[in-house]
């Protein structure tokens, strides 16, 4: 997720391409993923914390009913305002292996009530980018397929950003996640790029993944680029051939700042042109994007914030942006 890391700043700007033009970019195959049109609802302290994770507008002593009751308005705001029909949540092993879970588990009935997606990602509480506890991880894990592998519309993602393992080593927990899952679909698990899931190259190509979809995280702090043409292959070599599995399910841009997203004056800023490369790059491809956040309390990529029981948009502009990038 976007926060002031500065290793991840580092180790994402050595991996960035150098341009060449927009028009050198080949296409890829059409891809599946473009049905999730989505957003992040994220706890305002961040998802890395070591204690329940509380998305914005939520409260740890919320009933189910209050946690649905809230969700309603929340969810209704992010397809109305926004046009959105996918939800990431975050999970973690004291938010599931608690009674938060019972009540928390609100928001992705809320959604799923509302015909949305829902993505159950992991977020871990060292911060060292690997599993903290495999045994509570695991029994996590147990409880959220448990309880949702009936239903088509849910979609796990077994870790975000782990960044603290190989390549090796982490396709070596993620088929061990599809082993002892072996019931659920590999089309509903989100295999996450490796480093800070910002290249799925790596894990598109190990045979003991396949037929899962893959996550990649891009942002516009990343690189200091004023062009479109220069994001755009920046982002085409973190996706190699494996376009037509991947969702970019975290990527936002500052929305509280007074940018404009779309138009034709999108080169000659590093975050407008980054969005427009990203937005133009997965309409043309046809990829899911699931913006970061939708939701967070004192985040200014945030594109909408709280307004009553319901939601007002940031930023028209990126709004408008982000709903091309959908195919909207």
């Amino acid at each position: 997720m976007k926060r002031t890391r500065v290793r991840a700043c580092l180790r994402a700007l050595l991996v960035a391409a150098v341009a060449v033009p927009l028009l050198a970019v080949p296409q890829q195959a059409s891809a599946d993923t473009n049905s999730f049109r989505g957003v992040n609802w994220a706890d305002g302290r961040d998802n890395y914390v070591d204690g329940w994770v509380i998305p914005t507008g939520l409260a740890s002593g919320d009933s189910y009913s209050a946690v649905k009751s809230k969700a309603d308005g929340i969810i209704s705001g992010f397809q109305s305002k926004l046009g959105a029909n996918t939800v990431r949540l975050p999970i973690n092993p004291k938010s599931v292996n608690s009674d938060w879970w019972a009540r928390y588990k609100g928001a992705a009935d809320s959604a799923l009530g509302k015909g949305m997606k829902v993505i159950f990602g992991y977020w871990e509480a060292n911060k060292d980018g690997k599993v903290d506890d495999t045994n509570a991880w695991n029994t996590m894990w147990d409880k959220v397929t448990g309880d949702y592998k009936g239903n088509g519309n849910v979609y796990f993602e077994p870790m975000n950003e782990p960044f603290g393992y190989s390549l090796n080593d982490w396709v070596s927990v993620c088929s061990g996640w599809l082993s002892r899952h072996s019931g659920i679909s590999r089309g509903r698990v989100i295999i996450s790029g490796t480093g800070y899931n910002d290249n799925v190259t790596g894990v598109g190509g190990a045979s003991a993944l396949n037929g899962t979809l893959l996550s990649l995280h891009f942002y516009g702090y990343w690189a200091n680029d004023t062009t479109r043409a220069a994001w755009t292959t920046n982002l085409s070599n973190r996706l190699g051939s494996y376009s037509s599995r991947t969702i970019i399910d975290e990527a936002g841009a500052p929305m509280t700042t007074g940018l404009t997203y779309n138009g034709t004056a999108q080169d000659g800023n590093t975050f407008t042109a980054y969005f427009a490369a990203t937005t133009e790059l997965a309409r043309s491809r046809r990829m899911g994007v699931v913006y970061w956040p939708g939701l967070r309390a004192g985040d200014s990529y945030s594109i909408t914030r709280q307004s009553g029981a319901g939601l007002a948009v940031n930023n028209p502009s990126a709004v408008a942006q982000l709903r091309r990038g959908w195919g909207l």
